[in-house]
């Protein structure tokens, strides 16, 4: 079973378009809960997306609400500078959903004061209020991969196999 992103509330078509590439090339599921900051359909969204934004498995919600009723067993990690726990800590299942916040603002307090345990965040230093969220959705989406076995990629020795044999 894929992993699946969330991002709530993205504000940034070309986060969303990097975040789908990255899906894409992961064989990730995206589900994407509105209010959108843009339209599907936008250009920006297309081209960070590239040619593969036909290829993403993407679910559209229109609330939280509806996130959680079409998803009702969901095993949820939520990415946030508030949480106790890193990133690399915890143990992500095959199937597990992993929710990122709106640029703005993040994931709302409501929804993470409920789900402390399930909290987690990249290390930074200093002052720095957060990453770029495409390349945060890319550090834990890997990591993620990474403890399930990278299931159906290939691996590092398929591709020296498949670009350097002659």
């Amino acid at each position: 079973m894929p992993l699946n992103i969330v991002l709530f509330e993205p504000e940034i078509p070309a986060n969303t378009g990097n975040i789908g590439r990255t899906c894409v090339a992961t064989n990730t599921r995206l589900h994407l809960i509105e209010p959108l900051g843009f339209s599907l359909e936008e250009k920006q969204l297309k081209r960070a997306g590239m040619d593969y934004w036909k290829d993403l498995d993407v679910t559209t919600y229109v609330n939280w609400e509806d996130f959680c009723q079409r998803n009702p067993e969901a095993k949820i990690y939520y990415a946030t500078t508030k949480a106790r726990h890193v990133y690399s800590e915890v143990s992500y299942e095959p199937d597990c959903y992993i929710m990122f916040g709106k640029e703005s603002a993040g994931i709302p307090e409501e929804i993470l004061k409920d789900n402390p345990e399930t909290c987690v965040r990249i290390p930074m230093v200093g002052e720095t209020r957060s990453l770029n969220l495409s390349n945060s959705v890319a550090i834990v989406l890997y990591e993620a991969l990474r403890q399930n076995d990278f299931s159906n990629m290939k691996l590092e020795g398929e591709l020296h196999r498949l670009h350097w044999e002659d």
